[in-house]
């Protein structure tokens, strides 16, 4: 791609998106999502590659067909109540057809099965963007229905990509697809709570795309593909695989880390909200996506295999510099003392 392509691509990327988020009639919001979608297209194809072609064929048919549901409902509600605003979604089987547009929008249970295989036949940081800015836009639409969504099935969708996305990385050994089931996870998380307190689940996602941007950044600089290449990773980036390490184990909700914050706010707030089961569902199922979390942690940091005098060399040599990286870090690691006062009135 030249200069010129990628900008112009870039620049509909986040147009769309602000189209969507700053709408009120849904025509306006489903043409942002296809301005979105089209221009993701460009870069999921960037790689001249047989896989990424495949990615961008199934990503462009789930998307369209997501959004032609999310169309569909909008037009069901329009005739039932006649108006297109976005805040009157009154119509309950409309509702219900927005909702399962949208969690296939982002990825979620049941229709989940395009993310890794996406995320894997693309780029690292085009996967990065996958997982992260292109959330946006349903997440915004789902927040500014969230009123009238069916509260059950949203908890069912949560507890099922919870359980799913821990599940499905047990197996897995390509680093860009335990990415993809760590996202459905999250998603689970964030699905679970959004009819009963939308900000924390917004708040959970926000927190989550933070940590992914320097995990994926991370992932990329020491050109790492599968499990297998992050047991050698010590040797010529030590620093890297142990900020890899730390990173992986804010994802999984470890405490002290940034991603035990909103685990716990979501576990409060749904045992306040007296769903009890769910939130003893949720802390289970959460344990599953923990084992390989650790996993990819213990074969990062904690074993040795047989290394070579070549190679290592090469943490000899200076590393690039990044200045976005030595903020985003500390700000995925080290933000629970920040949080402390919230946390003290929850109790």
């Amino acid at each position: 791609l030249n200069l010129l392509t990628q900008l112009i691509a870039s620049f509909n990327l986040i147009l769309g998106t602000t189209i969507t988020t700053s709408s009120h009639h849904w025509l306006l919001a489903w043409a942002g999502l296809e301005l979105n979608m089209l221009s993701m297209l460009v870069f999921i194809v960037k790689p001249k590659h047989p896989r990424a072609a495949e990615a961008t064929i199934k990503y462009f048919l789930t998307q369209t067909i997501a959004s032609t549901l999310m169309l569909f409902s909008s037009t069901v509600n329009a005739i039932q109540t006649g108006q297109w605003n976005i805040s009157q979604m009154t119509d309950k089987y409309a509702c219900t057809t927005l909702l399962l547009a949208l969690t296939m929008k982002i990825g979620a249970a049941p229709i989940y099965f395009w993310l890794p295989e996406v995320m894997q036949g693309t780029s690292t940081m085009t996967a990065m963007t996958i997982a992260t800015w292109q959330k946006i836009a349903p997440i915004t639409i789902l927040f500014m229905t969230h009123d009238h969504l069916p509260p059950k099935i949203m908890t069912t969708i949560g507890i099922m990509s919870t359980i799913i996305g821990g599940l499905g990385s047990i197996n897995q050994t390509q680093l860009r697809k335990l990415m993809a089931y760590s996202s459905i996870t999250n998603l689970g998380w964030t699905m679970v709570i959004f009819a009963t307190a939308p900000h924390i689940a917004t708040l959970n996602i926000l927190i989550y795309m933070t940590m992914l941007f320097p995990t994926f950044t991370l992932i990329q600089k020491m050109s790492l593909k599968t499990l297998q290449d992050s047991t050698t990773t010590w040797t010529t980036s030590p620093m890297m695989s142990t900020l890899l390490m730390l990173m992986l184990l804010s994802l999984s909700g470890l405490p002290p880390f940034t991603g035990f914050i909103t685990k716990l706010m979501i576990l409060n707030e749904l045992i306040t909200q007296n769903s009890t089961p769910t939130a003893s569902t949720m802390a289970m199922a959460s344990l599953i996506s923990l084992f390989f979390y650790l996993r990819m942690t213990y074969i990062t940091a904690m074993t040795t295999p047989p290394i070579m005098t070549p190679t290592t060399m090469k943490w000899r040599l200076l590393p690039p510099k990044h200045k976005l990286m030595t903020t985003l870090i500390p700000l995925s690691l080290l933000t629970l003392p920040l949080l402390l006062p919230t946390l003290m009135s929850m109790t």
